[in-house]
């Protein structure tokens, strides 16, 4: 690793210089648009389920006739998010970001002049391709702008950001879908991400790490680390990132499929992937199963809502822990209690209190795995590849959310019961845990 500026002023290590420091007003403005990004993301993706009901009394069609829209964006998601890391390790992560903003904001916006399924289902689409790229994009950058010493909680605590504006679309919708119709909802997750693209434009630095990598000028580097330390960065002549080797490849995906990769890609794939099917498959049917288990429409929607915020109230626990522990260790060992909270649940029907309390548990423990996996990955890649790693691995990882939700509606075809159901979710548990522990002892070290 390269030393701070020296006494002639000839080298700045850039990852140094962001340790050495406090973080800065700069570095918490790259926290909090972060944040923007993903509450937008967040409140987009989960705009469909909320005007479902009102969309389908005014258009006269029954509730299944909406099921492809509302898997539309999850399948434009898996491609945004394939194609938008690659893209950001070659043109930088602010231009994707912006880019990625812009489609999803824009195509929000027009998807509420809608008139028939057919184009909601390709404006959704076209959506998801937005909201795909967004998500992994912001924690690559977030990820190359923070200390190293609590990386980990700031890249975590952005991604509470993504249940938030979840939740935030539920409390607007009841305001304005009565008020303004099923329209207003997604003119409002246009209008918002659009407003954002233009802060973006001007207040989003490029990440300094990326433009070291990519050899883009000392002063474009310097202009752009120097409200960090302005001093130290004026005396520096040349900058340097502390990769521990630079991947020789023709490619970005060469780079995450390298020799001192490749398992540990597959594995954080394989790990990713497990922990959206529990998640969907628990979003997609929990409050369906409660309500053939006996529970009221009221308690099924409470106890579902339960699930969703357990993620929110561990994802700055989880980051925590990673900082100071074998960040490895501490995820497989939220995957693991997720699988034993999920039978847990399956053996406390007929008690509601209990019931309430176990689902809040099991959402805090796969929610909190699941949002803390985008930093451990960021941790893992070099530079050159962070992008499409990080990107890569949550695209993957939709097709888990696929399965998860077609993996409910299959059990129970085949009768299976509330209880059977939530035991089967101890295997992708224990699949997803085996998977990290793995990588653990295989991985030759996690980039800085």
């Amino acid at each position: 690793m390269n030393k701070p500026a020296n006494a002639a002023g000839l080298c700045l290590d850039v990852q140094t210089l962001i340790n050495d420091r406090p973080l800065s007003r700069y570095q918490w403005r790259v926290v909090i648009l972060c944040f923007l990004i993903v509450f937008l993301d967040g409140l987009d993706t989960a705009a469909m389920g909320f005007i479902a009901p009102a969309l389908s009394q005014e258009w006269g069609i029954d509730r299944a006739s909406l099921g492809p829209v509302m898997s539309a964006a999850l399948i434009g998601m898996v491609f945004g998010a394939l194609g938008s890391g690659p893209l950001a390790d070659r043109f930088g992560r602010k231009l994707v970001l912006v880019g990625a903003v812009l489609v999803f904001g824009g195509f929000s916006l027009a998807s509420a002049y809608s008139s028939n399924v057919d184009q909601l289902l390709i404006l959704r689409f076209l959506t998801g391709l937005g909201l795909g790229a967004g998500m992994p994009n912001a924690t690559t950058l977030l990820s190359e702008y923070t200390p190293e010493r609590f990386r980990s909680l700031l890249v975590t605590s952005m991604f509470c950001g993504f249940n938030l504006g979840m939740a935030g679309g539920g409390f607007m919708s009841a305001k304005l879908i009565p008020a303004f119709g099923w329209h207003s909802l997604l003119l409002l997750g246009g209008v918002l991400p659009l407003v954002l693209a233009v802060v973006l434009m001007i207040w989003l630095p490029e990440s300094a790490r990326y433009l070291v990598v990519r050899n883009k000028g000392v002063e474009k580097i310097r202009r752009t680390l120097a409200p960090i330390d302005p001093e130290q960065v004026a005396r520096a002549e040349r900058f340097s990132v502390p990769e521990q080797k630079t991947v020789k490849a023709s490619n970005v995906l060469a780079v995450i499929f390298s020799g001192t990769y490749r398992a540990g890609t597959l594995l954080l794939w394989l790990t990713y992937f497990m922990g959206l099917v529990i998640v969907y498959l628990l979003t997609s049917w929990l409050p369906t199963l409660m309500r053939e288990s006996g529970a009221s429409l009221e308690q099924a929607a409470f106890i579902g809502a339960l699930f969703q915020f357990g993620g929110v109230l561990s994802a700055v626990g989880v980051g925590w822990a990673m900082d100071r522990f074998n960040p490895h260790k501490v995820i497989a060992t939220f995957y693991l209690l997720a699988g034993v909270f999920a039978y847990a649940v399956g053996q406390s029907l007929g008690n509601i209190t209990l019931l309430a309390t176990l689902v809040l548990i099991a959402g805090m423990c796969v929610n909190g795995a699941q949002s803390a996996m985008p930093s451990l990955a960021a941790r893992f890649y070099p530079t050159q590849g962070r992008a499409t790693g990080v990107s890569w691995m949550l695209g993957i990882g939709r097709f888990g959310a696929i399965l998860g939700a077609w993996m409910g509606a299959t059990l129970l075809g085949l009768g299976w019961n509330f209880e059977q159901v939530l035991t089967a979710l101890v295997v992708p548990a224990v699949l997803a845990t085996v998977a990290l522990l793995i990588k653990s002892r295989v991985s030759h070290a996690d980039a800085t």
